[in-house]
């Protein structure tokens, strides 16, 4: 299990396009007002899709519009693998499965030849092209 954190390198804010707000919208009113807080996978997703990853201003504006604390979105971005913490590659996002049957199956080898071609795990190449 690799520890997910947000990117040290965050902007200064963030903000739904019109297009995204609406969906937004659309997605807390299929919830019930008192659980408008499931909305939150969506609302990420949506963030992701907007911004290409997801921000830490972007969390607080997810937690203000559904009203939850900021610690909460946070829990849910860094549990699931699908969201990206940091900026992602202009080429290509590179994902390896790491779970113990692929491990068994090779995966490991697999690992190290993309450390040594793109370098670090789970961060943005030197030259931004890979994730």
């Amino acid at each position: 299990m690799s520890v997910r954190r947000l990117s040290p390198n965050q902007p200064d804010s963030f903000a739904f396009t019109p297009e995204s707000e609406a969906l937004a919208q659309w997605w807390i009113a299929k919830f019930p007002a008192a659980r408008q807080q499931s909305a939150v996978l969506p609302l990420l997703w949506l963030v992701q899709k907007q911004q290409g990853w997801v921000s830490e201003p972007a969390l607080r504006v997810v937690a203000e519009k559904l009203s939850m604390p900021v610690i909460r979105v946070y829990e849910v971005a860094t549990f699931y693998t699908m969201f990206m913490l940091e900026p992602v590659g202009s080429k290509a996002l590179v994902q390896v499965c790491g779970t113990t049957p692929c491990m068994l199956r090779g995966a490991g080898d697999l690992i190290a030849v993309c450390q040594k071609k793109f370098g670090n795990r789970d961060h943005l190449s030197a030259d931004g092209q890979f994730y």
